[in-house]
């Protein structure tokens, strides 16, 4: 159970890290990327989400099975 805890708690982290980065790096790109989103259906915006986990949830499954 802690080692599962420790393991979320990183996956959290690098979250964090990534998206930090990001923003840091290229603030402009990121507001042109959202007033785009503002604009796209939610049904595509669920889709895209649903494809996201989806690939998420495999590459966990590869690296842990």
């Amino acid at each position: 159970l802690i080692s599962s805890m420790d393991d979320l708690i990183t996956a959290i982290g690098l979250v964090f890290f990534i998206e930090g980065l990001i923003l840091a790096i290229i603030p402009s790109r990121i507001k042109n990327i959202l007033r785009y989103i503002e604009v796209i259906p939610e049904n595509k915006l669920r889709v895209g989400g649903i494809i996201f986990v989806i690939i998420g949830f495999i590459i966990i499954w590869l690296i842990r099975g």
